[in-house]
Order: structure tokens, then C-alpha cells, then sequence
């Protein structure tokens, strides 16, 4: 099946370049120097997946996502950066952007982006990736994440046997004062729904199920991006730190917490 890419990018000789790369990894694209060109494109072509540029003249990319999430458009966005710092990520989340990518990068890991954005899309979008009961028990040996992070426990892979996520028939899931409904790509915690962007809800679903057990790093990668990106990425720890500022807000209790040294877990300590 040919994918369709809009590619929007400023800097001529990175544009042409990834042109010809993409055509030639089978892409179908549609290559735009600036943001007005961009959400032209989006409203005119409909593209499967956008690669859109953070720095662009009049428009930039974190406007042009702005404008396509308030227009209720899903189109899965993988922005192309060269800040690196954690502040500027998060302002691209976000903006609603799915994933990114650091400038200068390797071509075969925006290919490998792509095609994880594309198989959760084609997937079925919302639950695809965690879709099934009960996740696999932490593994040692992964690497911590190197972002600070609150609710960090000492490493470990201890479960609570007790705790356990309540999953109906409609999909709905329930864990702690958590409810996910599946189908409809909506969270409330408590009387509160949570305004998430497509990763940041499946990446919550998929804690919420596996409710008490410890995820790890490498589990987490393959269930939401289809792709484990390494020990050295930051990619999961910018996404956890993102999604606590919406599900733990302050005056509540923390329910997503950091098990040093080898993932993630969602349980009411």
C-alpha cells in the first residue's frame, strides 16, 4: 500500500533530499517550503502522515499543528527539530504533535517513525497498540531514563497483585479513579476529563490496563510506537513527564510513577 507524506521543510538542499528518499522508500509526496504552503497541503491532499519542520518563515511547524489539532484533524504529525532541549519538545507535544525527530538525523530513523505512526493509524488508531489484557512483567537490563522524574521508586519489578485495572465489555477501562473509554478516545479522572493527545492517550491506556504491573522501557516503545528506540532516547520520558502534568494535577493523588531503572507504572500509592 503507497503512503502519502506531506512534507513541509524550508531548508532546500534537507527538503529535496528527503524527497528523494521518501519516493524512493515508496512514498507518495508532497513536498512544501513554509506553514502556509503546509496547511494548504493538509486541507487539499489529506495525507496519511505530515512530517512538518519546527522552524519556518511567517508560519511554523508548532503553529501549523495548532491550527490542523483545532480543526480536529488526526493526522499522525512527526516534527522535524533541531532543539533539543526537554521545554521545546514538550511545546511540540503540545502543539499535538505525535513524534519527533532531532536535527541532524539519520534518514532510516525518520523511515522508522514514519512507519510506527502509520501501523498505529492503520492499526485502527485509538487502543490499537495496547489493546490486549494484561501487559508483559518488567524486564531488567533496560536503561533509566535520564530525565528526573517525580514518583521515582527504587528499581524493581514488583507487582501488587491486588491492584488491578477493571475492563468491560464496552471497553471502557477503569483503574484507580481513572476511567478510559476506548471507542470514543475519551479519559476522566475522577469528574475531570483529560484533554490527551493521541499518544498520551494510548500511552495512559496502556499503563491503566496493566494497572500494578511494571512496564518497561523496551514493552512500552513496542506497544505505542511499534519500535524500541534505544536506552539512549528520551522520546518515552518527555511523553510520561507530559502526561503527568495532565493526569496528576496537583492536590491529587500521583498515579503514574517512574521505577528506576526499568519503566513506568500506574497504581494509587
Amino acid at each position: 500500500m503507497t503512503h502519502s507524506v506531506l512534507l513541509a521543510e524550508d531548508d532546500r538542499p534537507i527538503r529535496t533530499a528527503l524527497e528523494r528518499a521518501l519516493t524512493l522508500e515508496g512514498y507518495q509526496v508532497t513536498a512544501v517550503a513554509d506553514g502556509i504552503q503546509a496547511l494548504a497541503a493538509a486541507h487539499r491532499e489529506r495525507p496519511d502522515v505530515i512530517l512538518l519542520d519546527v522552524m519556518m518563515p511567517g508560519i511554523d511547524g508548532l503553529q501549523v499543528c495548532q491550527v490542523l489539532r483545532a480543526e480536529q484533524d488526526r493526522t499522525p504529525i512527526l516534527m522535524l527539530t533541531a532543539r533539543v532541549e526537554t521545554a521545546d519538545r514538550i511545546a511540540g507535544l503540545d502543539a499535538g504533535a505525535d513524534d519527533y525527530v532531532v536535527k541532524p538525523f539519520e534518514v532510516e530513523e525518520v523511515f522508522a517513525r514514519l512507519r510506527a505512526l502509520l501501523r498505529r493509524t492503520t492499526a485502527g488508531g485509538a487502543g490499537a497498540a495496547g489493546a490486549e489484557d494484561g501487559g508483559a512483567p518488567a524486564a531488567a537490563g533496560t536503561g533509566p531514563d535520564a530525565a528526573e522524574e517525580p514518583g521515582e521508586t527504587g528499581g524493581g519489578a514488583e507487582t501488587s497483585g491486588a491492584y488491578e485495572a477493571r475492563v468491560a465489555d464496552s471497553g471502557v477501562v477503569e483503574a484507580a479513579d481513572l476511567r478510559i473509554d476506548g471507542p470514543s478516545r475519551r479519559a476522566w479522572r475522577a469528574d475531570r476529563e483529560l484533554e490527551l493527545t493521541r499518544t498520551e492517550f494510548e500511552l495512559l491506556e496502556l499503563l491503566a490496563r496493566n494497572a500494578g504491573i511494571v512496564l518497561d522501557h523496551s514493552t512500552i516503545y513496542d506497544r505505542i510506537w511499534g519500535y524500541d528506540f534505544g536506552p539512549g532516547s528520551k522520546n518515552l520520558a518527555v511523553y510520561v513527564g507530559y502526561l503527568r502534568r495532565k493526569v496528576d494535577v496537583p492536590g491529587s493523588r500521583p498515579l503514574i510513577h517512574t521505577v528506576r531503572g526499568v519503566g513506568y507504572v500506574l497504581r494509587e500509592d
